[in-house]
C-alpha cells in the first residue's frame, strides 16, 4: 500500500467515527459519555491524514509500496468502515437475551422507594430489588417498567440490557410477565405496570410481575441502561 492510499484509509476511518458520533448511531456500541472520545479520535485521524498527504505532496516523504502481506494487510482496516457505513447493526435484543447466562449476586438491603402511588423503575433496579433486596421494598408497590418483549416457553418476558462500557459487556435483566398478551413479537417495546409477585427468591433470578396494564411503545432513543 502506498502512502497516498494510507492517508485515504486513515481519513475514512476517522470519517466513519465522526459519522456515527454525529447522531445516535454510536449508542449501539458504547455509552453516551463516550461521544466526545469518538469525536476526538475521528478528528485526530482526519487531521493526521491531511497533514501526511500535504507533506507528501510537498515532497517531504517518498511514496513507496511493499509486497506480499504488507501490501494486503492494511486494506483490512476498511472492514470496520464498511461495517459502520453499510451494515449498521441494530442494538442487542431478544436474541442476545435468549443466549445470555444467569447472573448471581449477594443479598443486599436497599433504601425504600419514593412514596408515589406508582413508581417508574429501570429494569436493572427492579430486578435487583426483587431478587436481592432483603428489605422487601417492592412489597405491594405498583411499578412501571419499560423494556422489549422476549417470547419464552409459551409466555412473554420483559428484558433490557445494561452496559458498563460498550455493547460487548452487556448484562441482561429479565422479568416474567403474568397477565400480558402472549402473542407479542420479539423485540417489541412495552411499557408495563404491575406488582411484584410475592414469594421466595426465584431460583433462576428472574422475578415475575403481575401485570395491571401493558402498552406498546416506540423504541427509546437509547435502548440500553447504565
Amino acid at each position: 500500500m502506498n502512502r497516498q492510499a494510507q492517508h485515504v484509509l486513515l481519513a475514512l476511518l476517522g470519517g466513519a467515527l465522526l459519522r456515527i458520533a454525529a447522531d445516535d448511531t454510536f449508542l449501539r456500541y458504547v455509552r453516551p459519555g463516550h461521544r466526545p472520545l469518538l469525536v476526538a479520535a475521528g478528528v485526530a485521524m482526519v487531521v493526521l491524514a491531511a497533514v501526511g498527504a500535504i507533506r507528501d505532496l510537498r515532497g517531504r516523504a517518498p511514496a513507496h509500496d511493499h509486497g506480499g502481506a504488507e501490501r494486503f494487510a492494511p486494506w483490512l482496516l476498511l472492514l470496520p468502515v464498511l461495517a459502520m457505513a453499510v451494515i449498521a447493526p441494530p442494538a442487542l435484543g431478544a436474541d442476545a437475551v435468549t443466549r445470555a447466562g444467569q447472573v448471581d449476586a449477594a443479598a443486599i438491603r436497599l433504601p425504600p422507594l419514593p412514596s408515589d402511588p406508582v413508581v417508574e423503575l429501570g429494569m436493572a433496579e427492579f430486578v435487583q430489588r426483587a431478587v436481592w433486596d432483603t428489605g422487601g421494598t417492592l412489597d405491594g408497590r405498583e411499578v412501571v417498567l419499560t423494556g422489549f418483549a422476549v417470547p419464552r416457553d409459551g409466555g412473554v418476558e420483559l428484558a433490557r440490557l445494561t452496559i458498563l462500557c460498550c455493547a460487548a459487556d452487556a448484562r441482561v435483566h429479565r422479568v416474567r410477565l403474568d397477565g400480558a398478551p402472549s402473542l407479542v413479537a420479539a423485540d417489541t417495546w412495552l411499557r408495563v405496570q404491575g406488582r411484584l409477585r410475592p414469594g421466595p427468591r426465584p431460583p433462576d433470578g428472574v422475578p415475575t410481575i403481575e401485570v395491571t396494564s401493558v402498552d406498546e411503545v416506540a423504541p427509546p432513543r437509547d435502548p440500553y441502561e447504565y
